[in-house]
């Protein structure tokens, strides 16, 4: 999937030069928590959010510092504080040096950007031009896709042979002690697990399998320190 398939088109956005009372008028107008700022040629410059309107004079809200505290910033760091909580100007008050990411890109490079920058939202590229924004909510989007389940019936050999050919790929499966069986769509795992958080790992496999009707776990719990074999409720309830 690639971020054009989930981004939303258009921007909004002010210039840095606009006043603040101008910008938040605009958030509150457009119902959004941040906009873009472009300079003079219409280049995004940085980004406005609700967050870097939390420490405002308005409110009461700057940060108080012991005077010590102040002394190991220095006069610059302070300056610079002073600007974001007291400036009437868009420019002054921004988040700088915005993150950016192409339409085209896979939406895992834009899901690894926010999460390792720490944001929210993503102005979206064609080119040098900016046609639109990735934001977390977007992300929704991709969740929407249907549903394996519902792509129609699959043979039974077929929907076993996809499910083992998943477990083979990945090193945590339990290959050697599960046992896979399919009977008209419905996935039945047998034999044992030493650890119970291997339990959930099979059960998604054979959820996200093209005809997997149900699903149904039989496997058997070896306590690794003691050696006892606890078996599943499903067991229990037939003995």
């Amino acid at each position: 999937m690639r971020v054009r398939d989930v981004m939303t088109y258009g921007v909004i956005g002010v210039p840095e030069s606009a006043s603040l009372a101008a910008a938040v008028e605009t958030m509150l107008r457009s119902r959004v928590s941040a906009l873009f700022v472009f300079d003079a040629d219409n280049a995004v410059v940085g980004v406005l959010s609700e967050g870097d309107l939390l420490r405002r004079s308005e409110l009461g809200s700057e940060r108080k510092r012991p005077h010590w505290l102040e002394l190991l910033l220095g006069s610059g760091r302070l300056a610079e504080a002073y600007a974001h909580e007291h400036g009437r100007k868009v420019g002054e008050v921004m988040t700088p040096n915005v993150e950016s990411i192409s339409e085209d890109a896979d939406l895992s490079a834009a899901v690894d950007r926010m999460i390792h920058r720490h944001i929210k939202r993503l102005p979206v590229l064609r080119g040098q031009s900016v046609v639109g924004v990735i934001s977390r909510s977007d992300l929704l989007k991709g969740l929407l896709a249907p549903t394996p389940g519902a792509t129609g019936p699959h043979p039974d050999a077929e929907i076993k042979s996809t499910i083992q050919t998943e477990l083979d790929k990945l090193e945590w499966a339990p290959r050697a002690s599960v046992r896979v069986e399919v009977a008209n769509g419905v996935v039945t795992f047998g034999g044992a697990i030493t650890d119970e958080r291997l339990r959930d790992g099979p059960k998604v496999i054979a959820e996200n399998t093209p005809g997997v009707t149900a699903v149904r776990d039989h496997m058997a719990w070896i306590e690794p320190n003691s050696g006892v074999v606890i078996p599943t409720d499903d067991d229990d309830a037939k003995g």
